[in-house]
């Protein structure tokens, strides 16, 4: 069974923990276990095979160590299914709409018999929602608002996801004798926030048993189709999978028609048009005759249309072809242009690991800095810092940077705090303390539903503070579950600019907030970002990859990225800043 199948079973034994009302640390500890289990960088079958404690993996005590087991060996876990005998499975769409938290859905539940989104619904509708504690009439104004967001939502999966099942499926497919490319096509290519079905390209030698081995992926739910060129399946958790295998000739234009998107082909096919050629999933044409020109490689497809070639994050018609005519495409950032992290959680408050551990994963990475941005004391769910614990952290790491230099360690914990920004547009942390860290991540967790005027001046009146360095998950966006505030971006933006404070792009595959649209106006105005994993424990800093990808999306090069820069620089730009 994959990571995220196994994952999806802990999240959901915390949400029906969490309705019925249990204990805080115990829905904590399930929670983890998710978190942990989403970012291993092995797949737990395979840990246990090799014979590894899963009891040294942080987040995985004795109680969660048995319950893995048990659904590596039977594909169940008892005690979720005991769960969902007690509590209705259709409750945990309830905590998909956005602003309906666990604590609503039980009431909506015990008061109303509310089981399914249609009866929120209709409920919302007919005015039966606002009689109950928490409830008025904007609440179900909202509410219903988030059902259609939801609605459209629905049938996609979340980046991560789509990426580790599509990693999965095209080892197994790579064991396969006789196969030659097998290559993940389309959104996924691309890598877009979301995903709604997977396509995977191959090319073989004749008479390869193709499809034979496709469809007996262990993961597979459901044959929709097979076929000698191609073939759908439905994986256990929900994910379509298309396979189509592709003559070698036509291999490099196909990966290009089938990853889109759809308005990048329209406008090269256009573009071909005009210069007397067809281009199609077999290959490029001269339009007169039909003789094949070209498509085996994707670089002589665009080559043969006078174009460079243009890496498939870009294609989504937004300038991309005529950059690519004139040579400009940007150098895109990638991930070995990263020097640090600056977003980075501790047992201290709701991480996993301690700041010595945090050091050593960052070391391994080749990172030359980390900073440690625990929750301040406002984030009360989180365990957050109140000053006096604030101090004693920055103390430890004091600790620990003095360890590191007497092992000839080139590397450094930066001290940091990710500061609530209330509502007021105040921070939660004093103005001696903050001044005394080496960076400052400021952040919203309470009261999205603000309106756009009351938000924008909150955020900027934080930022117009002077002690905010970089602007954390600055739409507050989770994706396919709550929507980005509301907020003047170009406002905001302007602001930073002015302040210098760097904007976020996180890469927290819930969020990758910045998005890629932001991230490109963000370029246009000469401002910063930041690209964060905003880890809660060490295998999270595997997640910068999303944010890469984001960035890479939002024509973001090196320059444009404040962590690509070396530590002494980085501190310098922050130390410039707070003198403005």
């Amino acid at each position: 069974m994959e990571n995220t199948e196994i994952a999806r079973i802990f999240n959901e034994i915390a949400d029906l923990l969490e309705i019925k009302g249990e204990n805080p640390f115990r829905i904590r500890s399930y929670r983890n276990a998710g978190l942990v289990i989403e970012g291993l960088p092995l797949s737990l079958a395979t840990i246990v095979e090799r014979g590894d404690r899963l009891e040294d993996i942080p987040g995985i005590g004795t109680s969660i160590k048995e319950k893995i087991l048990e659904i590596l060996r039977t594909g169940r876990c008892r005690f979720h299914e005991e769960l969902l005998k007690e509590i209705p499975s259709s409750l945990l769409d309830l905590l998909k709409i956005s602003g309906v938290g666990p604590r609503k859905v039980s009431l909506l539940y015990r008061r109303l018999g509310i089981k399914t989104v249609d009866e929120l619904e209709r409920a919302a509708k007919e005015g039966r929602l606002h009689g109950l504690p928490g409830f008025g009439e904007k609440t179900e104004k909202k509410i219903l608002r988030a059902i259609d967001e939801f609605r459209a939502m629905s049938g996609r999966f979340r980046l991560s996801v789509a990426h580790s099942c599509a990693v999965g499926y095209v080892e197994y497919m790579k064991e396969l004798k006789g196969i030659i490319d097998v290559v993940p096509a389309g959104s996924l290519r691309r890598w877009k926030d979301s995903i709604g079905d997977v396509d995977i390209l191959v090319t073989c030698r004749k008479n390869t048993p193709v499809m034979d081995h496709f469809v007996s992926y262990p993961e597979v739910k459901e044959v929709v189709a097979k076929g000698e060129t191609k073939s759908t399946v439905i994986l256990k958790m929900g994910l379509q999978v298309d396979l189509r295998v592709l003559e070698r000739r036509s291999f490099g234009s196909a990966l290009q028609y089938f990853t889109g998107s759809k308005a990048h082909n329209i406008a090269l096919r256009e573009r071909a048009r005009r210069m007397g050629l067809k281009i199609s999933e077999y290959g490029v044409f001269r339009e007169k005759d039909n003789t094949w020109i070209c498509g085996r490689d994707e670089e002589e497809v665009y080559r043969t249309v006078g174009l460079e070639w243009i890496t498939p994050e870009l294609r989504e018609n937004t300038g991309e072809i005529e950059a690519a005519e004139a040579g400009r495409l940007p150098n895109l950032v990638d991930t070995s242009a990263i020097r640090g992290d600056l977003h980075v959680h501790t047992k201290e408050s709701d991480g996993m690991n301690t700041p010595e551990e945090i050091a050593t994963a960052g070391i391994e990475r080749g990172y030359e800095y980390i900073a440690i941005t625990d929750h301040s004391k406002a984030v009360g769910i989180a365990h957050g810092l109140d000053e006096k614990r604030l101090l004693k952290e920055m103390a430890e790491i004091d600790r620990v940077n003095e360890r590191l230099k007497k092992r000839g360690e080139r590397f450094r914990l930066l001290k940091g705090v990710e500061v609530d920004i209330r509502a007021d547009g105040s921070l939660d942390i004093s103005a001696d303390i903050l001044s005394r860290l080496d960076c400052v991540v400021g952040a919203i967790h309470s009261g999205f539903n603000m309106s756009k005027e009351d938000m924008t001046r909150r955020i900027v009146k934080a930022i117009r503070s002077g002690f905010i360095d970089i602007l954390a998950h600055p739409t507050g966006r989770i994706i396919g579950t709550r929507e980005p505030y509301q907020l003047d971006m170009e406002g905001i933006m302007e602001e930073a600019r002015r302040y210098g404070v760097s904007l976020e792009l996180n890469s927290y595959p819930d969020r990758l907030d910045l998005n890629d649209i932001n991230c490109k106006l963000a370029r246009e105005r000469g401002i910063p970002v930041t690209i964060s994993t905003d880890s809660h424990g060490i295998f999270h800093l595997n997640n910068i990859i999303y944010g890469i990808h984001t960035a890479r999306r939002g024509w973001l090069e090196e320059k444009d990225v404040l962590n690509t820069r070396p530590l002494r620089e980085v501190l310098k730009i922050i130390k410039k800043r707070r003198r403005q």
